[in-house]
């Protein structure tokens, strides 16, 4: 039985690590995304896609270091990619975040 769980402890911790590097090569893609977008749409885009992955990798980490305050971590980065998302789009859409017409 010892032997099974070490086993899964292994395969988790390479699957873990194999992940982390799959997120780090979408990251610079991301980065190249952001760079050389050719419209604002696609660097917002980047920009939340970028976040997701970090969210992801916060995740990840929980999984590899054995603690739950790294959970807090990825709930607090999910808040502000949210927040972000939508001041984004509101700039897009008017051009200006916060409008202090009341018209």
């Amino acid at each position: 039985m010892n032997e099974l769980l070490n086993l899964t402890e292994a395969l988790v911790t390479v699957a873990t690590h194999i992940s982390i590097a799959g997120i780090g090569i979408s990251l610079i893609l991301l980065v190249f995304r952001i760079v050389t977008g050719p419209t604002n749409a696609d660097r917002a885009v980047a920009l939340d896609a970028s976040g997701m992955n970090m969210m992801g990798v916060a995740a990840l980490m929980a999984v590899l270091i054995p603690t739950t305050r790294l959970n807090d971590v990825i709930l607090l980065i999910g808040i502000l990619l949210f927040i972000g998302t939508i001041g984004i789009a509101k700039y897009l859409e008017k051009g200006v975040i916060i409008d202090r017409n009341l018209d």
